[in-house]
């Protein structure tokens, strides 16, 4: 047993002494202002050129692609979206300070880094509209998505699982003695699920290279910070679990990339996991689902909106001639005919037969199932014209 952990070498008082929330004053890193100017004590990370506008291009993408799909859905072409409008530096700025070895686990709203690692519009696609060539074969809701190729775990609906999961897989890397680490990324909201605190005190006992990434975006669905928790933000956690800590402004790319950078060398040189708090806004709503003019107002999105970290980075990029308006109006262009492209495509292609709908499930498909398959197969014979055959039909 480590003593200091029980009775050891600890600082002794004889008086009532309160460890309050505010002595802990946890610091944000911070490089870019909100014009895209380097504060004045702050530190370019070592990022060049192709690497930064690479960032840049997943940031944009991305915003063309939730712009795309929350339209795609008020149209009835999908039946659901979580954009992550806002949140781009925060995602899109750790996953490009993390190599392609590295296991991401995601919550939902992490499309941005796909995109960086070079998931492409049909793919995205494909799995929104749940056709043929879907890899989950359909069975999964839109914005699940999952790429062993590009070791992004596939995401599930439930908050918080991926958490415990993360150290888990971390720990299994280490055994493994692979140079390569497990990023978990979560809301504030889910650091309220017991998942959070299993998984992070199951990495600090058993040592596990992984990144906790929180975005706290303010909201857990409709639901502010200050109604969730009391404490200061999540960062403050981390310490009470003994997990190193960062707290980074999330709509900071240089910031974001900088934190996960150390986060990274940290958890692979000390085989420890580090927690990360990103402090961002959510700008979209939550979901297609949700309206949030019921709970927050328009003038506090558009103090966010000064401090969009797209037009932060844009801005930075421009000071350092790497970017200009052309370049960013033709990528634009081209990227939004791209996503339209890839949606008309994907809405053509046949759903998913429902004959293997169980398959891959079970090595010898229970006859339970294989009554309900077939009794499912004759309903949809009796009235096919209420079951589409290709995802367009849904329209």
């Amino acid at each position: 047993m480590n003593d200091r952990n029980h009775l050891g070498d600890v600082s002794l008082t004889h008086d009532v002494k309160i460890i309050e929330n505010g002595l802990l004053d946890i610091p944000m890193l911070a490089i870019l202002d909100h014009e895209g100017q380097l504060y004045p004590d702050a530190t370019e990370p070592q990022l060049g050129k192709e690497q930064a506008l690479k960032m840049y291009h997943a940031m944009v993408y991305t915003r063309m692609l939730d712009e795309r799909m929350v339209a795609a859905q008020r149209q009835g072409r999908i039946s659901f979206y979580l954009a992550s409008t806002g949140e781009e530096a925060a995602v899109v700025g750790s996953a490009a300070a993390l190599t392609n070895d590295d296991m991401i686990m995601s919550q939902y709203r992490e499309q941005g880094a796909l995109v960086y690692r070079g998931y492409t519009s049909a793919q995205f696609m494909n799995q929104m509209f749940s056709n043929r060539l879907d890899p989950n074969k359909g069975r999964q809701m839109p914005i699940h998505y999952g790429d062993k190729a590009l070791n992004f775990m596939t995401i599930s609906s439930p908050l918080g699982t991926q958490i415990p999961q993360a150290a888990g897989y971390a720990y299994g890397q280490k055994l493994a003695d692979k140079n390569a680490l497990t990023i978990c990324y979560f809301g504030e909201g889910a650091a309220s699920e017991g998942d959070f605190h299993a998984g992070l005190n199951m990495a600090a006992v058993l040592n596990c290279p992984v990144i906790f990434f929180c975005r706290n975006n303010g909201y857990a669905i409709s639901t502010p910070a200050e109604e969730q928790f009391a404490g200061d933000g999540i960062a403050s956690r981390g310490i009470g679990y003994g997990v190193r800590t960062i707290r980074v402004d999330g709509n900071d790319p240089l910031a974001v990339f900088s934190a996960t950078q150390k986060a990274r060398e940290l958890a692979l040189q000390a085989s420890q996991p580090v927690l990360i708090e990103a402090m961002t806004y959510r700008l979209a709503a939550h979901s297609t689902s949700d309206d949030p003019s019921g709970y927050r107002s328009k003038n506090e999105e558009e103090k966010w909106r000064l401090k969009d970290p797209v037009a932060r980075f844009k801005r930075w990029l421009q000071q350092k001639d790497w970017l200009s308006e052309t370049d960013t109006d033709d990528y634009t262009k081209q990227v939004r005919s791209e996503i339209l492209q890839a949606l008309k495509e994907a809405e053509k292609v046949a759903i998913n037969p429902i004959e293997d709908i169980v398959e891959d499930v079970y090595d010898e498909v229970p006859w339970h199932l294989q009554e309900q398959r077939e009794a499912l197969i004759a309903h949809i014979k009796r009235y096919p014209k209420q079951y589409p055959k290709t995802a367009g039909e849904n329209n």
